[in-house]
């Protein structure tokens, strides 16, 4: 059964992905710009092909946390829609859980258009 801690933890678990998905997103503009400028120094080989898997891990950071923002978002619409059942549709934790689907929903909107 739903209750108001569990739809809490859901949005406070969305919150924390949408902040790591965007460090992520930061950290390889970080990590891409950094390996172009050592390209363009010329920098030695092999510190190159390092600078490039420490790129390429980053890079596979974003789907994974993309997914489990999805897998979160999924859950925490169930349990609002359960607690809105139960007759419970007001309370500053549904507030703020409609506000977080809403911003995640944005966000998706905005990164595949």
């Amino acid at each position: 059964m739903a209750t108001l801690r569990n739809l809490k933890i859901k949005t406070g678990t969305c919150k924390r992905i949408v902040k790591e998905l965007h460090s992520y997103e930061k950290e390889v503009e970080r990590e891409a710009a950094k390996t172009a400028d050592m390209k363009e120094k010329g920098a030695d080989p092999y510190d190159l092909k390092q600078q490039e898997n420490v790129l390429a891990e980053s890079r596979m950071m974003v789907p994974d946390c993309r997914k489990r923002l999805e897998a979160s978002l999924s859950e925490l619409k169930g349990t609002l829609a359960e607690l809105e059942e139960s007759n419970q549709k007001e309370g500053a934790e549904i507030e703020e859980a409609r506000s977080t689907i809403a911003e995640v929903e944005q966000f998706f909107q905005t990164t595949e258009a």
